[in-house]
């Protein structure tokens, strides 16, 4: 099952030859102001199966390893696209709302990070909740 998306003004598009690791809600502050909400889903994916074509624009900041996190997005509209972790550079972590409405339905989410910064009012549980980065 391969993957693809766009972003909201259509100019960014990309595909993924490969299904999913894993599809979570990460709640760390940074993607709740990258996303202006209070998560952001994404699906993650392998790194060597994103085809990405259009005008990207990156923000890279410092994550909790200490390596940067790229943060990708439509240089046109702004929707993020994905984020890229220095610190675990065979993935990348699409933002899930990007995908295509028929990729979007077929998600089951199973997986939480970053729940040390989970809003209080978020009373959903999934089956793997971790307050930081798994491993970390």
């Amino acid at each position: 099952m391969g993957l693809s998306g766009h972003c909201l003004c259509g100019q960014v598009k990309y595909t993924v030859d490969s299904p999913p690791f894993t599809v979570a809600y990460d709640h760390c502050d940074d993607c709740q102001r990258q996303t202006g909400s209070t998560y952001s889903l994404v699906a993650v994916v392998p790194k060597d199966k994103l085809t990405i074509s259009g005008p990207t624009k990156s923000w890279a900041g410092v994550g909790s390893s200490g390596k940067a996190v790229h943060r990708v997005f439509c240089g046109e509209c702004g929707s993020p696209i994905y984020h890229d972790p220095e610190a675990a550079p065979p993935i990348i972590a699409l933002k899930a709302g990007t995908l295509s409405v028929e990729d979007k339905k077929t998600l089951k989410p199973d997986t939480e990070i970053w729940c040390v910064s989970k809003l209080p009012f978020m009373t959903e549980k999934l089956e793997k909740a971790f307050d930081h980065m798994p491993g970390h």
